[in-house]
């Protein structure tokens, strides 16, 4: 089968097109035909090796899974023996977290890992992305920040992958919405129900005082004592970046009106981020969200993917096509 491999750590070069044999199906195991995968600011991350702290999970000098790429939808191929809930033909998707290995043309994973059957009205384009973005914005503003109705959200980064799920998830939760994006993302932030936009190239929204419930900086672009100004007594900063300097104002936060929160929702347990996934399933049967595509590149150029990635200007997600 073809799948990319990365030879170490570094910019997009390190990747490489294979031919390497395909998964054997085992007890327990569902193979799926990949038909999309995502390829994530989160991935490109992995794939330079910085920070330093994230090879103790994925390889000291080199990655421990040399392909790349977590959120993916597609077809099962086969099911091992023991597997009750998948059969070859079901459309699926799902994410391998630090397995990682989507961005090839079969996968082999755990039947009880973050594997989720594909309802017919979501595609395979739409669904490849779930597990990485919006799953993460599900878990950091209904699970971290607990929004409420009526409350004030800020999403900072809101044309991102994780910030355009943030943003319609926000309306739906019945939060009062104000995004931050560049000049050229304007309408595109307006379109997904944001009810105020800040544009950063005119205004620095930590100016603002005491005017926001929860920020979530979707980016990790701003800091929490450069935002606490704006959060309201009992407010709280959300980040899915974690920093040293972050995790020192967490720890000083604790019992302070106003707090700094972080989670690592891609080492949830695989129940919990399937039980987040079959709520933001809900989301999308009642029209709430959509999947925001800003490019497509074939398997054979993940590479150009993540030098796009890694030029910071994408809007929304990129998919990568296997056929």
């Amino acid at each position: 089968m073809k799948a990319i491999v990365a030879q170490g750590y570094g910019s997009p070069k390190v990747f490489r097109l294979e031919e390497i044999d395909r998964p054997e199906v085992e007890a327990g195991k569902v193979l799926i035909k990949v038909e999309v995968s995502a390829a994530t600011r989160a991935d490109a991350q992995m794939r330079s090796g910085k920070p330093y702290v994230a090879r103790l999970f994925t390889g000291i000098s080199k990655p421990k899974n040399p392909i790349p790429g977590t959120g993916y939808a597609g077809v099962v191929e086969a099911v091992g023996e023991g597997v009750k809930d998948f059969k070859a033909g079901d459309r699926v998707f799902g994410e391998t977290t630090l397995g990682f290995s989507a961005n090839a043309e079969y996968l082999l994973t755990s039947a009880d890992d973050v594997l989720m059957h594909l309802p017919e009205i979501i595609s395979f384009s739409d669904a490849a992305p779930l597990g990485d973005g919006a799953v993460t914005s599900v878990n950091f503003l209904r699970e971290v920040g607990m929004v409420k109705p009526g409350q004030k959200v800020l999403i900072n980064g809101a044309s991102g992958a994780l910030g355009t799920s943030a943003v319609q998830l926000a309306k739906y939760y019945g939060a009062e919405v104000t995004g931050v994006c560049s000049t050229r993302n304007v309408g595109l932030v307006k379109s997904l129900g944001a009810d105020h936009v800040i544009d950063y190239s005119k205004e620095d929204f930590t100016t603002r005082t005491e005017a926001y419930d929860l920020i979530y900086d979707t980016i990790g672009k701003s800091s929490f004592p450069e935002a606490k100004g704006a959060l309201k007594k009992g407010g709280k900063y959300l980040s899915p970046v974690m920093s040293l300097p972050l995790l020192w104002q967490m720890l000083l936060s604790r019992k302070a009106d106003k707090k700094a929160l972080f989670a690592a929702t891609g080492l949830l347990k695989p129940a919990e981020l399937r039980a987040l996934l079959s709520h933001l399933l809900e989301v999308i049967a009642e029209g709430k969200h959509k999947t925001v595509i800003d490019r497509q590149f074939p398997l054979e150029k993940l590479a150009e993917a993540h030098t796009y990635i890694d030029a910071g200007h994408k809007k929304g997600n990129i998919i990568i096509t296997h056929s």
